[in-house]
């Protein structure tokens, strides 16, 4: 497989909490709301199928996407926690796929060219299982590239781990792909957050 025909899905499905009111996938990011440009960076990586969880409609999400060549679909559960989305991405990716990128739709930071930097490291037939994004310091985080063979573990996920579950059972056969500064982990879940965040944006 090319790794740049890998399936691709984004996890949009939660509710915001931590906003106060606001919607942190709507808030705009260089003139388009943050959801459209992580689902930009997605097609633009790979030619297979971006995936996109999002609440049970009707939602302003859905609206964000249109005109994009990509696949939402409703989680109805979401309340539950991540882990419903990840049941059910994985639950709808196609059956030939040999391996599937998660990517958090909250990290503003995280650029196309990191998602195909972490598509270019996977090797099928390395014996590794995961392939992730790190900060330059090498702290795991996003994006996330699963080899086929965890993919029934996602079915039996259950609460808000993140899928930790699965992460444990692949025992560290782990490649992890160091991206710039903190971005591999930096996402903005409150007003605070994104203030500071786009004070630094105008400082740069």
């Amino acid at each position: 497989m090319n790794p740049r025909n890998l399936p691709i899905v984004i996890l949009a499905a939660g509710a915001s909490s931590r906003m106060r009111g606001r919607d942190k996938l709507l808030e705009e990011v260089n003139g388009l709301p943050l959801l459209r440009q992580q689902a930009l960076k997605a097609c633009a990586v790979t030619g297979g199928p971006v995936l996109i969880a999002l609440p049970a409609p009707p939602h302003p999400r859905y609206d964000a996407l249109i005109g994009l060549e990509v696949l939402p679909f409703a989680v109805p559960d979401a309340d539950e926690g991540m882990n419903a989305s990840l049941r059910r991405a994985f639950a709808a990716l196609p059956r030939e796929a040999p391996c599937a990128l998660v990517l958090l739709g909250d990290l503003p930071d995280v650029t196309a060219d990191d998602l195909a930097k972490v598509a270019d490291a996977v090797e099928l037939d390395s014996g590794q299982l995961i392939w992730r994004g790190a900060t330059q310091e090498g702290a795991a985080g996003h994006p996330i590239v699963f080899h086929r063979t965890l993919f029934p573990a996602f079915a039996q996920l259950s609460g808000d781990s993140g899928g930790r579950e699965v992460v444990a059972q692949a025992k560290g056969r782990m490649t992890l792909v160091p991206l710039e500064g903190q971005r591999a982990r930096r996402d903005l879940d409150t007003p605070e957050d994104w203030d500071r965040w786009r004070r630094e944006q105008d400082q740069t």
